[in-house]
């Protein structure tokens, strides 16, 4: 196993391309593989970039609807070439169906898994050089993303080694829930009118119902991807997606193309990308359950009596097991950043300039929820009552961020309806 020194020294390599080097993530309390170059060439920028000002942000990608409109491609499994970190001709990008998770946007995927391994070397070079936090910015938004770090007591004394291996551990992680909840904080902002580039809409896409799983599947196969020994970080994106992809069951071009024609007039309407009417969305981002539970067309003959396979959201929680806490605000820089503090903010309340994803997004949903259901007619999966059901066992029921008296109004007033509301 190289050590950290051994990497900087391989720096004049970096113009070269992605190094096959060794990383120092080992912990003997868990079953994790020693070394991961794939991440090698950005673990060694963040080593030597002086704290948190780390750069080399994921270039934007493009995405499409999962609508049988023109403007979208179907891919044919196994042939979605390589993965590109930075721009390759040779990457593929579009829709492609699952039986066990739907439609699936391959460009979100990718977003997704880049920007988790952004993210985790920001976070990496941080725990490293014990700095306080770090900002980032996504490239499809212009919101600022603030990460505070609070370190354990002892983490000053530990030595070198035990601080690498932890950092590793705990960065990859983070790099995860990170890159999901700003993918997320994204999905808000369109559905309340934000457009990247200005004269394209972006509402249809925003929460269209293989989004939010598409975006959680990026953070999976990034850890998977950082985890390999054997190849770069491009190449184990290519090989990862592809092994997730076979797991859930993943079809042919045509079949993908026929599921989305299935439920045209249903779930979406028009023939033009940018200018679709998408009815069917899933606002399912694993606030109550801690799961985000795939779309899946009915009735389609290839995937007879298979069933949804939801997957895990990634938390913060693991972070006490370390000793760390991290928060993690998001101070919105857009037009529309009025209108989703009016709904954080109540008008008796200071208003604040910031949100707080683990607060704040479940106050946030609900009134998303409403409004595509109550304003657009929109089918939005599981019906009212599942979710309040599912609120039903979390303490903080009404979503305010606060376990009071309202929070048994709320449950009374839902069983007084008959558990239909």
């Amino acid at each position: 196993m190289r050590t950290v020194s051994q990497v900087v020294a391989g720096l004049e390599d970096v113009e070269k391309g992605w190094l096959d080097v060794t990383c120092i993530c080992n912990l003997k309390e868990r079953k994790m593989l020693s070394r991961l170059p794939a991440t090698a060439f950005l673990l060694l920028l963040s080593l030597i970039a002086g704290g948190c000002q780390l750069g080399s942000a994921p270039r934007p990608r493009l995405g499409c609807y999962p609508s049988a409109t023109i403007g979208t491609a179907f891919l044919k499994p196994g042939h979605l070439g390589s993965h590109g970190y930075r721009f390759k001709l040779s990457e593929r990008n579009g829709i492609v169906y699952t039986c066990k998770a739907g439609h699936i946007d391959v460009t979100h995927v990718r977003i997704s898994a880049d920007w988790t391994l952004y993210l985790a070397v920001r976070s990496f070079a941080c725990l490293m050089k014990n700095e306080d936090g770090f900002s980032f910015e996504l490239e499809a938004d212009r919101s600022r993303n603030l990460v505070e770090i609070y370190y354990p007591p002892d983490w000053k004394d530990l030595s070198q080694k035990d601080k690498e291996q932890i950092a590793c551990d705990i960065s990859i992680r983070l790099g995860q829930y990170l890159a999901f909840t700003a993918t997320t904080w994204h999905e808000i902002l369109t559905w309340f009118g934000y457009k990247c580039v200005g004269f394209f809409p972006e509402f249809p896409s925003a929460f269209s119902w293989e989004d939010s799983f598409s975006n959680l599947l990026g953070t999976y196969v990034a850890a998977e991807a950082m985890y390999d020994t054997e190849h770069t970080f491009d190449e184990a994106m290519a090989l990862a997606i592809d092994r997730e992809l076979q797991k859930l069951g993943v079809q042919s071009s045509r079949t993908a193309r026929r599921a989305s024609s299935a439920v045209r007039g249903k779930w979406f309407s028009g023939h033009l990308l940018y200018h679709v009417n998408m009815k069917r969305r899933n606002f399912d981002i694993g606030l109550y359950d801690g799961y985000v539970t795939p779309t899946l067309v009915p009735y389609l003959a290839e995937c007879a009596g298979t069933e949804a396979q939801p997957y895990p959201v990634p938390t913060l929680d693991f972070l006490s097991e370390y000793g760390f806490t991290v928060k993690f605000k998001i101070e919105p820089k857009e037009w529309e950043k009025e209108k989703i503090l009016r709904i954080v903010y109540s008008d008796d309340e200071e208003r604040k300039k910031q949100i707080e994803p683990a607060i704040h997004f479940a106050r946030i949903m609900d009134y998303i929820e409403e409004d595509a259901v109550r304003q657009y007619g929109y089918d939005i999966g599981p019906d009212r009552g599942a979710v309040l059901r599912r609120r039903a066992t979390a303490a903080d029921i009404n979503g305010d961020g606060k376990v009071d008296f309202e929070d048994f109004a709320y449950v009374g007033v839902y069983w007084s309806d008959g558990g239909n509301r």
